[in-house]
């Protein structure tokens, strides 16, 4: 992992959207389905907004620049032969209905976990 890209993901986490902190809120501490999840990590070229490792589930938060982006595509098919769920949220969606989209999200942690590999420090993707 790049030391451009963990600054980055540092500086994120320092930064969060509205949408972003709000579903936090709902996230840390394992507080849903017992599900670890962590906020602004770094993952080979990207930097997530969420993701439960143990279920291999990704939470994206878009604002309106993200309406069908092609990057976003390219990302998550990425995500995607990674073995990674992408779930993506728009910002007033999750302002305005934080409840049903921690349901949503809660929804896809029902599912058993996936294997998660361990690489050693430095090692792999993360």
């Amino acid at each position: 992992m790049s030391h451009r890209l963990t600054n980055r993901a540092r500086a994120l986490r320092r930064t969060m959207t509205d949408a972003e902190r709000r579903l936090w809120y709902g996230l840390r501490g394992r507080q849903l389905n017992g599900a670890k999840f962590k906020r602004q990590q770094p993952c080979g070229d990207y930097v997530l907004d969420f993701v439960c490792l143990e279920f291999r589930l990704v939470v994206e938060i878009d604002g309106g620049q993200h309406l069908d982006s092609e990057r976003d595509r390219f990302r998550d098919a990425w995500l995607q032969s990674e073995g990674f769920r992408v779930l993506r949220f728009r910002n007033d969606e999750v302002l305005l209905r934080t409840d049903a989209v921690l349901a949503e999200i809660a929804r896809h942690l029902t599912c058993s976990p996936s294997p998660c590999p361990s690489p050693a420090r430095g090692e792999g993707t993360w």
